[in-house]
């Protein structure tokens, strides 16, 4: 096993963590991507963590914060880098890369998702880290920012040996005190999800019998271990209410064309994972029509509307959308987005749309349901096109969101809604019952359940998440005189910047 762990003090970057990137890659790899070859963005286009800190470097000139406090606000605070060995089923062995990195910890705990990714690599953890404390701070979770990762692909290994390998990962977490309920809290990513989350729980309990409140050391749990209802399609769901918040307002439905509803509205998702399957669910059962899907190797496209219970159902027995329906099928799916629609939600990987592909961008909206899917020079296009783009950091927030009920949940050991639920029917029957007599009509059994029914621990969640997404996109909205990201962005900055310095620790 090879473990890195470097740690900075406040407001500085260490030279061992510039050494540490020296020797990982050259400086200008920072800013240029690490693939090969992509479909969407050109050479010269920075890689992902470039693009995160050209967007920050934006907004801190419009936020009115002192440039000492930028200084340490931009830099990473501590990352972890780990290498073990997992034998395979015929006997040899492969080294494991994992990676955490804490880029925040104004507030704690740190919060973010640890991914299963053969893409992974520090560069993006540090970028995604970076992002989440943005995130956090635009919907006022009070959590600093973080990310995980372990390089492989996961449909390469056996559910034995992504047991093992999660399990080794997170007792590498726990012996340099990277987890913790009150320290940093993981949760679901690209490649994991309740199962491995699970996992990781368990190992921490082992490594911490007497810690009361270790199921709050992870989020994105099943139910049954402590889960939220509502989880699972978080993510989703605040992209919906998130975009629907956006087309209220005047000054979109000015530069669109578009009104103010989501009824009729053509969308287009690239992306049917967790994040692109639960936003199309949502925007089809109120009234959009999904004209066009994208899968990692395949699009299907119908300008009658797809089903999305259907197509789902097909995609799951044939594993593609090859041959369903009448959708026109392509070959290239980053392609569909370059098709006619009202909004486009790119629920993929980062980097989809570049300077490559951006000039063939139709939709008049799009929302970054996926981390960083739009490049600098891409985003400058769209916005001098007049198009609307509602960024990740806010847009794709409900995850983090639902996540913090949820370790507010493990940390009160209750569930939501178990200790007021039926005081609040009774309240509601009493009250109704004088209705009633004063009305002269009583109400029949499927009328009188449907006024007095106590909200369920998913209708609390669904209800706090509707809020949070509200308040944040208006927030977005009051900064003006600049882009949607760089609103969301600068007021992010200035809420951090604002527990850093009354805190008083920046600077040592």
């Amino acid at each position: 096993m090879v473990g890195i762990l470097l740690r900075r003090a406040p407001g500085t970057l260490s030279s061992a963590l510039r050494l540490h990137r020296a020797s990982l890659a050259a400086p200008a790899a920072r800013f240029l991507s690490t693939h090969v070859t992509n479909a969407a963005c050109e050479d010269h286009e920075p890689g992902f963590l470039g693009s995160v800190e050209t967007f920050f470097d934006r907004a801190a000139k419009v936020s009115g914060v002192s440039d000492k406090t930028l200084a340490g606000i931009r830099a990473v605070d501590s990352v972890l880098s780990v290498k073990f060995p997992v034998e395979n089923d015929d006997g040899s062995h492969t080294i494991i890369e994992g990676y955490r990195a804490q880029h925040s910890r104004h507030r704690l705990p740190s919060k973010g998702g640890i991914r299963f990714s053969d893409e992974v690599d520090l560069q993006e953890v540090e970028a995604l880290a970076s992002l989440m404390t943005f995130k956090c701070a635009v919907v006022d979770v009070p959590f600093g920012g973080a990310k995980g990762g372990v390089k492989l692909d996961p449909k390469k290994f056996t559910p034995s040996q992504l047991e093992r390998i999660t399990r080794r990962y997170t007792m590498e977490l726990c012996q340099k005190n990277f987890i913790g309920p009150g320290v940093d809290v993981p949760a679901p990513d690209v490649g994991t999800g309740p199962r491995e989350m699970s996992w990781i729980m368990d190992t921490y309990r082992q490594f911490n019998p007497q810690d009361v409140n270790s199921a709050g050391c992870v989020t994105g749990k099943p139910i049954s271990q402590g889960g939220v209802r509502g989880r699972n399609e978080a993510t989703g769901l605040g992209v919906y209410y998130g975009v629907r918040e956006f087309l209220q307002f005047p000054e979109v439905q000015k530069m669109t064309g578009l009104d103010g509803e989501i009824a009729g509205k053509t969308v287009i998702v690239q992306g049917f994972g967790n994040v692109g399957y639960w936003a199309a669910k949502f925007f089809e059962n109120n009234g959009a029509k999904i004209v066009g899907i994208a899968e990692h190797d395949v699009a299907a496209y119908d300008p009658n509307g797809l089903d999305i219970e259907e197509i789902f159902k097909y995609r799951t027995q044939k594993g593609t959308f090859r041959g369903f329906g009448n959708a026109e099928i392509l070959d290239n799916p980053i392609a569909v987005m370059e098709r006619e629609c009202d909004i486009l939600i790119p629920a993929a990987l980062e980097r989809q749309i570049g300077l490559k592909n951006v000039k063939g961008i139709k939709a008049k909206v799009i929302g970054e349901a996926a981390n960083g899917p739009i490049t600098p020079a891409a985003h400058d296009y769209l916005v001098s096109q007049g198009k609307v783009v509602i960024p990740d950091l806010l847009l794709n927030a409900g995850g983090v969101t639902v996540s913090y009920f949820e370790w507010l949940k493990n940390l009160s050991h209750v569930r939501f809604g178990r200790m007021s639920r039926k005081w609040e029917e009774s309240g509601k029957s009493k009250l109704l019952s004088l209705v009633e007599q004063n009305a002269g009509r009583v109400l029949t059994p499927q009328e009188r359940r449907a006024v007095i029914h106590g909200a369920e621990e998913h209708e609390l969640v669904y209800s706090g998440l509707e809020d949070t997404m509200i308040g944040a996109c208006e927030a977005t909205a009051a900064i003006k005189n600049c882009d949607f990201r760089t609103a969301a962005m600068a007021n992010a900055i200035q809420k951090i910047a604002t527990v850093t310095e009354q805190s008083g620790k920046m600077f040592v």
